[in-house]
């Protein structure tokens, strides 16, 4: 019973998550429709198969699910212990510019040090920025949203300010370009997902999310360490009276969080596409994307990977809509509605629930009666 029941919730949760995209998409084409009859179905089919028109996309699908993955990673994994870790974005920002600013500032290094560095620094910043939010919960009960949301702004104008200061590119208002020895390699990629003389800028680093995305799922299902975290998200009274530090836990998930932001920043600006941290006035958005991305995941590692890899293939097909007269944007649009309808979907999956599991009631009541029956 309790297997069938295990098997039940999988198929519930995957049918959630399918039932928001479903319906994000079926809503999408309506407001093209909308804004667009003519050549709505057209710009609605280059959603469905832009990413996969030809090897250069695939690539770039690749490339910009690098980053939503680790955010969602980090999102995911403040919610399986009991956090909600809305300030991925000021992390994310953060572990970008300790990567970056040892990628610029530090020349005279060997690669296979210098990108480790690059890595390390990204992961140490972006831990200390989910340190305070964690230890503001931990000590003094202060709701992780609200200082997550402070520490995202604190981030931002931080990294402004450093930025402008010390490795500002005044021609392109951004971060200098980076050294050779700090890009993340394409050992071969770029050969393979290319159309043309034009090739994509996936990295290693997809492969290096798939890992630590592994490692995670080891860690909070096949360790001790992640029994705790969990038990603490699921209920702290218990946790307690288990004789769990429960405040220990709690930073250390925070610090966890930060750390996967970090280098999801670090993985986007070491890429070498000539992308730089931009001086403006905005919060980066990948640490906001990387809420969808968890709940369609159902903040499982593993499924965080797919739900990171849709995401960033609708994105790709997004780009492809202007070739139908349609802007760019009317994909967020339906990124935004699939949000929706992944918290919607939390509805479903408890209301399918409580039926498989009254289901099963009745099934394991009837054969208890039958056994007795045939014990008299």
């Amino acid at each position: 019973m309790v297997k069938n029941l295990v098997s039940k919730k999988g198929f519930i949760s995957f049918f959630s998550s399918l039932f928001a995209i479903l319906v994000g998409l079926i809503v999408g084409l309506i407001i093209l429709l909308i804004s667009n009859p003519s050549h709505a179905f057209k710009g609605f089919f280059t959603i469905l198969i832009g990413g996969l028109s030809d090897m250069k996309n695939i690539g770039q699908v690749l490339y910009y699910a690098t980053p939503l993955i680790m955010t969602g990673l980090s999102v995911g994994f403040g919610k399986k212990t009991g956090l909600f870790n809305i300030g991925a974005s000021g992390q994310f920002i953060i572990g970008a510019f300790a990567a970056v600013f040892i990628g610029i500032k530090i020349t005279n290094l060997p690669g296979y040090i210098h990108l480790p560095l690059c890595l390390i620094a990204a992961m140490v910043f972006g831990a200390i920025w989910g340190f305070v939010p964690g230890i503001l919960k931990a000590k003094a009960n202060v709701n992780e949203v609200i200082s997550c949301i402070m520490m995202n702004y604190i981030g931002m104008y931080l990294v402004n300010f450093l930025v402008k200061e010390y490795i500002f590119d005044s021609l392109k208002n951004q971060s200098q370009r980076i050294a050779d020895t700090a890009t993340l390699p394409q050992f071969g990629l770029d050969k393979i997902f290319n159309t043309g003389n034009s090739a994509s800028s996936v990295t290693i680093g997809i492969f290096l999310c798939i890992l630590i995305a592994i490692l995670l799922y080891i860690l909070l299902n096949k360790t001790t360490f992640g029994f705790e975290l969990k038990a603490c998200g699921l209920n702290k009274y218990a946790s307690q009276y288990a004789g769990i530090n429960e405040n220990r836990n709690i930073v250390l998930s925070m610090m966890i969080s930060g750390a996967l932001a970090g280098i999801g920043g670090a993985f986007l600006y070491l890429a070498g596409t000539g992308k730089g941290i931009e001086v403006v006035d905005v919060l980066a958005p990948e640490g906001f994307q990387g809420i969808p991305v968890a709940l369609l995941g159902m903040n499982n590692p593993i499924g965080i990977i797919f739900s990171g890899l849709l995401i960033s293939y609708l994105k790709v097909g997004g780009f492809m809509m202007q070739l139908h007269n349609f802007s760019p944007e009317v994909i967020d649009i339906i990124i935004a509605i699939i949000i929706y309808f992944s918290a919607f979907s939390l509805l479903v999956k408890l209301f399918l629930t409580k039926k498989f599991s009254s289901d099963d009631k009745d099934i394991y009541n009837k054969n208890s009666l039958k056994k007795k029956e045939v014990k008299q």
